[in-house]
């Protein structure tokens, strides 16, 4: 029996107003959608039209765009953004089949409440749910947080290594036919379906068990976005998705089979393991007709956005002429480590002026930004799919609804056409449909989990 031939997965990053900084100044954007539900309903039920795999939201708990005061503030589109698990609880009364994938921090949650929150998701969306786990990397959201900065980077990452032992342990309360409901016999469940975790670590003690039955994945989907080297080791050791932000197909495959040897040296099978960059697509029928539509873009960019907005990688440049090249070597930084040395090695084998790098970072958000006709951008994403670079894409809109749009009325079915995108969801879950294991319950049978404890009820 031979197996089926290896498809692309496709996410759309939900950026709020666009992923372009300055998207929402566009003649055809919608610059009120990150705070319209209706609006963003629309755009994920045309996503499920043509088959995308799952929708994600990327999400901070605070305004994180470095600022002097409320003036400089006020250019910036990336403001406003409704709380992630709330709004995909609201997506999955509207939607059957598309994945339901957010960013909650390990660094600013309690693992109770948060594995509460996504095993629910769950159960509300019959098995679509994802969580993108990370530490957090912004100053502001540690002023939001009783902290007068942010965390190392270090402990951070081993808080979040805690962190989702503590959360996956409780999604582990309840063996999956736990909950017996026999009112005949005045049973709700058996008591040896029920585990509790009894958690005491060097951050965090948990009891258990989790209020809620175990959800239809056993384990919502797990995706992760560090590319740090403790980011990508905790990638290896829990992620289903990794999420990354490559311009250069050389560097992208490196850092491809770097992933895929960490996840084979933590003991688990590389081919399930999705590497995923995000690309975001500028799309004409004509080549010169998609390089007008960048050029229109970039001089969206306000200078004064543009340099406040690459300040905390780049440190600050406003008293340079924007038409000078960036200067090496970049500043050190406690924040996203591994964006700083791409742009190092991508700058010292191609110098940019500090313009180009501002225009190229407000339009993507660090991502790669592919120009040209519906079957350039497909052999452009297939190249990389097939050369080691890629399992997939996330797609990033430039604008909303229309940079959504032309992706998925264009490309789409161009990438279908070639065998590479799904025709059809298959599957009951996210996890069924990207060819992932429904995670097994390892404490179920597990006679020493259940507490002999007296469990205190308060009504």
């Amino acid at each position: 029996m031979t197996n089926p031939p290896r498809r692309m997965k496709i996410g759309i990053n939900m950026v709020q107003n666009g992923a372009h900084n300055s998207g929402w100044r566009h003649p055809d954007a919608d610059a009120g959608i990150a705070n319209d539900f209706k609006g963003y309903a629309r755009i994920i039920k045309a996503a499920e039209e043509q088959k995308i795999d799952f929708m994600f939201l990327a999400d901070g708990a605070a305004v994180r765009i470095p600022h002097k005061d409320a003036e400089e503030l006020s250019r910036h589109g990336h403001i406003d953004r409704f709380e992630p698990l709330t709004l995909l609880a609201a997506v999955a009364a509207v939607t059957d089949r598309i994945g339901l994938i957010c960013t909650a921090s390990t660094t600013y949650n309690e693992p109770y409440a948060l594995a509460r929150k996504f095993a629910s998701l769950d159960h509300i969306s019959d098995g679509r749910a994802g969580w993108n786990v990370v530490t957090g990397w912004s100053e502001e959201e540690a002023l939001n947080f009783s902290r007068d900065a942010l965390m190392d980077h270090s402990e951070r990452y081993e808080r979040a290594n805690e962190f989702f032992d503590v959360v996956t342990g409780l999604w582990d309360s309840w063996d999956d036919d736990a909950f017996v409901r026999d009112k005949a016999e005045g049973r709700y469940f058996r008591p040896e379906g029920m585990h509790l975790l009894n958690h005491k670590g060097p951050h965090y003690q948990v009891r258990g068990p989790l209020n809620l039955a175990r959800s239809p994945q056993g384990h919502p989907v797990i995706a992760q976005a560090g590319g740090s080297g403790p980011g990508r080791d905790l990638g290896a050791r829990i992620a289903d998705i990794i999420y990354t932000g490559q311009k250069d197909k050389g560097i992208a495959q490196e850092f491809y089979a770097d992933m895929k040897a960490r996840v084979a040296a933590a003991g688990r099978d590389p081919d399930k393991v999705m590497i995923m960059p995000g690309i975001m697509p500028i799309i004409g029928t004509t080549e010169a007709e998609a390089q007008a539509k960048l050029d229109e873009m970039k001089s969206l960019v306000h200078p004064a956005v543009g340099l406040q907005l690459i300040s905390k990688m780049f440190g600050d440049l406003s008293d340079r002429d924007p038409e000078e090249l960036m200067p090496l070597p970049l500043p050190e930084s406690n924040g996203v480590k591994s964006a700083i040395v791409q742009w190092e090695r991508r700058l010292e084998r191609t110098p940019m002026t500090i313009r180009q790098v501002y225009e190229e970072i407000s339009i993507s958000s660090g991502h790669n930004v592919c120009c040209g006709t519906p079957a350039q951008i497909a052999d452009l994403m297939q190249d990389w799919f097939e050369d080691g670079a890629c399992d997939g894409w996330n797609l990033m809109a430039p604008y909303m609804p229309g940079g959504a749009e032309d992706f998925l009325t264009l490309l789409m079915p161009e990438l279908r056409r070639r065998g590479l995108a799904q025709t059809d969801y298959a599957g009951d879950t996210l996890r069924s449909r990207l060819g992932l294991e429904l995670r097994p319950n390892l404490r179920s049978g597990d006679a020493q989990s259940a507490s002999d404890e007296a469990i205190a009820v308060s009504h």
